[in-house]
């Protein structure tokens, strides 16, 4: 038994994940991250000898990297194919193979992509946004990506958003990524709500993961990459392909 609608009878905030919830933006993060690991693995392979084996797009993304702080994500998949680099400075070049520099390689080729073509947002995402604000709720975006803001600013979708925790926030904060809570946990003190009084919604397993870990009233999973059963598995109560359910529907029967 989950909580039924999300209405101020029931809850005072909803702090929405970015990418692959509000904007179109996690295909650009996923094909930016394959693209910058295969050209390492490619460097690696002919320095080391052994077989380049290619990032995979689906697996691999959403097992070590979606909805993790850049740096986090890097290691957790080198670490899967037993690499290891040192960690370096976060103001290395992109040339650098380090921990650091291999995010900001694939930084760039985001940056790169968002100025060309800007972004697209999912029309029940801002279904479920709009729906909320009319309904008295606070809202935040919590993102791991520090280019949360310019993403917001391309797609126009600032103003919809009391508060943004983003990777900027996290560094200065000193937080933790996800799956640790403390990114949700900072957004809804800034917001002044509790937890219990909280809907998070998120599309990756860490995001999930975090919500459950910080004792949300909500944990809504957003099935955009077919991957509902690992949502519902990793701490999401209701799983959803379809933002407009969570308008629509009564859940207190889901």
């Amino acid at each position: 038994m989950v909580s039924k609608c999300i209405t101020r009878t029931y809850f005072d905030a909803v702090l929405f994940d970015l990418d692959g919830v509000i904007t179109k933006t996690a295909i650009i993060h996923a094909a930016c991250w394959k693209k910058m690991f295969d050209g390492y693995l490619s460097e690696h392979a002919l320095l080391t000898g052994q077989p380049f084996i290619p990032f995979d797009i689906v697996t691999d993304y959403n097992r070590y990297v979606d909805g993790k702080l850049r740096q986090e994500g890097v290691h957790s998949f080198l670490e899967s194919r037993g690499i290891y680099l040192p960690l370096g400075d976060p103001d290395t070049s992109d040339d650098q193979a380090t921990i650091w520099g291999l995010g900001k390689r694939k930084d760039e080729m985001f940056m790169t992509v968002l100025k060309e073509k800007g972004v697209d947002v999912f029309s029940d995402g801002m279904a479920l946004l709009r729906h909320v604000r009319l309904a008295g709720l606070k809202t935040a975006v919590v993102s791991s990506s520090k280019n949360c803001q310019a993403v917001l600013q391309s797609a126009d979708i600032e103003k919809y958003f009391d508060v943004r925790v983003d990777g900027i926030t996290v560094a200065h904060s000193e937080l933790n990524g996800k799956p640790s809570p403390d990114a949700f946990l900072h957004a809804a003190r800034l917001l002044g709500v509790s937890p219990g009084r909280s809907v998070v919604v998120e599309d990756a397993i860490s995001g999930v993961q975090a919500g459950r870990r910080g004792d949300f009233g909500l944990v809504v999973g957003v099935a955009r990459k077919g991957d509902a059963e690992a949502l519902g598995k990793n701490g999401a109560d209701i799983v959803v392909t379809d933002l407009n359910r969570l308008i629509k529907e009564d859940l207190s029967s889901a």
